[in-house]
């Protein structure tokens, strides 16, 4: 269970004593401690945001599964990403992949880029 912490005046905050566990396990600890310190808060109105038409269902898409993730279970990535039809790509790493592995990120890109182009041609 992510350690988000009771809302504070309508934001949320994950715990910092527990935000490398489970944000940032194979983040360098000391950055881990940067991001948990430096960590921007998110409304609660977020949470009852509603979308009318969601891109993934007329548009192509690719997610990369953090299957380290503490935050998104990997199992809740996966029926996400098929049931919006997406080009699939799996990496160890944690829900802060995009600092643990930027190269797969990356990659993952450049693929969605490459895929993009073939089908505007």
């Amino acid at each position: 269970m992510p350690p988000i912490l009771p809302p504070q005046d309508g934001y949320l905050f994950l715990d910092t004593a527990k935000f490398a566990a489970s944000f940032a396990a194979d983040v360098d600890a000391a950055k881990a401690a940067f991001m948990a310190d430096s960590q921007v808060p998110w409304g609660v109105e977020a949470l009852q945001g509603r979308v009318s038409e969601p891109a993934w269902k007329t548009k192509p898409s690719w997610y990369l599964v953090a299957t380290d993730d503490k935050m998104i279970p990997p199992p809740a990535q996966r029926f996400m990403s098929t049931r919006a039809g997406s080009t699939v790509v799996e990496v160890a790493g944690s829900h802060a992949i995009y600092v643990s592995q930027p190269a797969a990120v990356a990659a993952l890109i450049e693929q969605a880029v490459k895929g993009v182009e073939v089908r505007a041609n």
